[in-house]
């Protein structure tokens, strides 16, 4: 099944303004008219002069929607809606409506059910009977709160005709049915302004996810995570594929918990995966083979499918010395390693080899111990001293977004001679406070958006086995990262 038809949904205070924004639309290929938004319905106006084929909805409240009047006008109003040649009109199957549905034969009538609630257990029997009707097009959308939610809906697109259903997982969790809806055998995918059910604006659904090249084939990727929908992972490898010319989309996976993704990510035959924080361990458990470094780093933060089989590695500690590279030289190099977590033990585990003589500091100094002795280095009091390093490491969450004011260290801490570099795992903001003392005191610095795109090119080239375009996901990661920051400054 080709690519999917993409429907954005139109609301609007007034019947003005939502024909006003209804002509603003672009990129769609058809709108939904929301005329239980408005305060004023009126068919014909909504309708008049559309470029686009429509479908007019007027969603009582009972059904999640905002019309509060009585059956029998909003029977009137969608009763006009055919009467005025609405290319679709959509009728709630709870509704009492049997002779709307009667008047074209089923023809041009989307009959919708929305369950709030979750996934009801007779939703095969449900469809059954909304099929049964003779409805054109039958909608079922559902709350998800597991990823493995949207299997019934998977397993509901192989019983229903082609392009005779919308099948929707409503919720973050539901996303792939709003992406991958040609897979999911809907006839069309709704885009829009209404995050609450899970709605993602059309400019993300073509730019972020492109959307217009995804069909049932399309490998299936994505991030693994909790929470994910920060990310600028699906940015940085979207880009690539589509820069390579690889049929294939990156998702987030918001998994409720690491059994939750191990049985959808099996069901939807993922091709590979980024793992992020809280499963970095738990989804070791869910694999079929764990490489050396891994195993050494005591993490997974990469899934690769072979032949169905689950392949667990760790590109952190590769991507971490990537922007190392004939910048900073490790051998004999006094380097200064701040945390003793996860992030951590990826920095340790790619210096192990490298000749640097390594010091972990942490606020606890029994972890750094820990950690230290688990990869032959020396756990020191921190703070370390200025002038002890050659290259400082900044592995903990200081100073990253909304605590853009925090430093993991002093200022008198980042003062020595020349020659000397640190490196701030943190990437949001790019530009964070120990980056600009740091360079004020001399040192050169390394950000950590380079060792994330360091990482997800081990991960593209893992994964696909074709050189990553390192500058488009560098680009695109960085673009991604200005678009939440303008956000996240807005909403402060």
């Amino acid at each position: 099944m080709g690519p999917a038809v993409l429907c954005v949904t139109v609301t609007a205070l007034t019947t003005a303004e939502l024909r006003r924004k209804r002509d603003e639309v672009v990129g769609a290929d058809m709108v939904e008219l929301r005329l239980d938004t408005v305060r004023d319905p009126d068919v014909a106006g909504a309708l008049e002069g559309r470029r686009l084929p429509a479908i007019v909805t007027c969603r009582p409240t009972w059904e999640g929607g905002q019309f509060r009047g009585s059956e029998e006008e909003r029977r009137a109003i969608l009763r006009q809606a055919l009467a005025q040649d609405a290319e679709y009109v959509d009728l709630e199957w709870r509704a009492n409506f049997p002779d709307l549905l009667a008047a074209t034969a089923g023809r041009r009538i989307v009959l919708s059910m929305h369950d709030f609630d979750g996934t009801p257990a007779d939703l095969p029997a449900r469809a059954a009977a909304m099929r049964a009707t003779g409805a054109e097009v039958i909608k079922l959308a559902v709350r998800t709160s597991r990823l493995s939610d949207c299997l019934p809906l998977l397993d509901l697109a192989s019983k229903c005709a082609p392009g005779g259903a919308v099948l929707i997982g409503m919720g973050e969790c539901g996303l792939v049915t709003r992406v991958l809806a040609a897979r999911f055998g809907s006839r069309w995918t709704y885009a829009g302004s209404e995050a609450q059910v899970g709605q993602v604006t059309s400019g993300e659904l073509l730019d972020l996810y492109r959307f217009r090249s995804v069909t049932s084939e399309t490998a299936l990727y994505g991030l693994v995570g909790s929470p994910v929908s920060h990310s600028v992972s699906p940015a940085m490898h979207n880009a690539a594929f589509g820069a390579v010319g690889l049929d294939a989309v990156y998702l987030p996976f918001p998994a409720a918990d690491a059994d939750d993704f191990a049985v959808f990510g099996r069901a939807l035959g993922v091709r590979g995966v980024s793992v992020t924080i809280p499963y970095k361990v738990a989804l070791r458990g869910h694999v079929d083979e764990v490489d050396a470094v891994a195993c050494r780093v005591g993490a997974i933060n990469t899934i690769r499918a072979v032949d169905g089989r689950w392949i667990g590695g760790n590109t952190d500690a590769a991507g971490f010395l990537r922007p190392l590279h004939g910048r900073v030289p490790l051998t004999g190099a006094r380097v200064a390693v701040l945390g003793a977590g996860g992030s951590a033990r990826a920095v340790l585990a790619a210096l192990a080899d490298s000749g640097a003589i390594v010091t972990v500091y942490s606020r606890s100094h029994a972890r750094a111990e820990e950690i230290a002795a688990s990869a032959g280095a020396t756990a020191g009091v921190f703070p370390p001293a200025a002038g002890s390093w050659d290259l400082l490491v900044n592995c903990t969450p200081v100073g990253m977004f909304p605590n853009v004011a925090a430093m993991p260290v002093g200022r008198a801490a980042l003062a020595g001679p020349a020659g000397r570099s640190v490196y701030d795992l943190v990437y949001n903001p790019e530009s964070t406070l120990l980056l600009r003392e740091a360079a004020a005191a001399g040192c050169a610095t390394i950000g950590g958006l380079q060792m994330l795109v360091g990482q997800a090119v081990e991960q593209f080239e893992w994964w696909t086995g074709a050189k990553a375009p390192a500058d488009v996901m560098r680009y695109a990661a960085a673009k991604r990262l200005a678009e939440f920051t303008s956000n996240e400054n807005h909403l402060v």
